[in-house]
């Protein structure tokens, strides 16, 4: 991406909806909404909106939900995480909905579900915590703040590389040996983040830039993919797709801004990379270098927040 396409702000193709009609789920929990077969089968979750301005997700759910999808085997469940996020939505400052007070996507530790702190995002959390703990398998649909190539997010377990090998696109694959380094993400919510568990997959698909139509189209493929890779839906039905060579990426550092002196050495949109101990970024007095040779960032921060991850650090495996 240029600097001039970056400095003229997002394209919206893609804008909120009115959700008010799928609040009312049907297991007690507002926005989720659980699907059964009568067959045996895997209970699935695809979890929308964990972000509250990445609304592929948000497209992906109303899909499944006005479309008639329906489990043929096992359950499915389909759920809105943060829609008071969501609601926030103004488009003159359209990153700022991403939450309201906490990062719903860095709370799913006993520590912080169990604890005395307070938000939206926790308070939300507490509800959704049974949802996502009797889930075998999970889908949690996200999106990026540049134009970069969509890609899967998930612990380094034999589990989570079958199944996003098996649905095949997104083609790149970033792998986290030793978890996230920034909080606990839903995906390792409980046993899902266990190596040794006998939890089913839990995955996120990073679709694409926010408001673009194509990032939509992902996240409803991606989720059509998941649901088909376990029998939920006949695969028969779904488009023929060519699945190119996974391109797998190995997150070595997750690096938070410390200062509010924070900025990259160059305008960075993702999938740069950098000779081992080349300068990527200076925060304040600290520095932030290439661990490796074609060290690989991904997901750079468009405004630095103290606090906030700042940028993750990959090598291509």
């Amino acid at each position: 991406m240029s600097d001039s396409k970056q400095a003229a702000g997002p394209l919206f193709e893609v804008l909120p909806r009115d959700l008010s009609a799928y609040r009312q789920g049907n297991v007690g929990i507002d926005y989720v909404h659980r699907l059964e077969s009568g067959q045996p089968g895997p209970h699935v979750l695809i979890n929308a909106l964990t972000h509250g301005n990445e609304l592929c997700g948000m497209v992906a759910a109303t899909h499944l939900l006005d479309s008639g999808v329906r489990p043929l085997r096992g359950t499915l469940t389909i759920s809105f995480a943060n829609v008071a996020a969501y609601e926030s939505f103004d488009i003159e400052r359209p990153f700022e909905s991403r939450q309201l007070v906490h990062n719903l996507n860095r709370v799913w530790s006993s520590a912080e579900l169990d604890g005395d702190e307070d938000s939206p995002e926790l308070r939300r959390a507490r509800e959704l915590r049974p949802v996502v703990a009797a889930a075998d398998h999970i889908l949690d649909i996200h999106s990026t703040s540049q134009d970069v190539q969509p890609f899967w997010v998930y612990p380094a377990y034999a589990r989570n590389a079958e199944v996003a090998l098996a649905v095949g696109l997104p083609a790149v694959h970033m792998v986290m040996p030793s978890g996230l380094g920034s909080g606990t993400p839903l995906i390792q919510h409980g046993r899902h983040g266990e190596a040794d568990s006998d939890a089913g997959a839990a995955l996120v698909v990073e679709c694409g830039q926010h408001f673009l139509q194509s990032a939509a189209d992902t996240a409803t493929a991606a989720a059509l993919g998941f649901l088909a890779h376990y029998g939920l839906i006949d695969a028969a039905t779904l488009p023929v797709r060519e699945k190119p060579a996974p391109r797998r990426y190995e997150l070595l550092k997750t690096c938070l801004v410390q200062t509010t002196d924070f900025a990259f050495t160059r305008p960075l949109i993702g999938f740069e990379s950098f000779a081992q101990g080349e300068l990527i970024a200076r925060d304040g007095p600290h520095e932030i270098r290439a661990l490796c040779d074609d060290c690989t960032v991904m997901m750079p921060t468009r405004a630095p927040v103290v606090g906030r991850e700042a940028v993750y650090l990959t090598r291509p495996i």
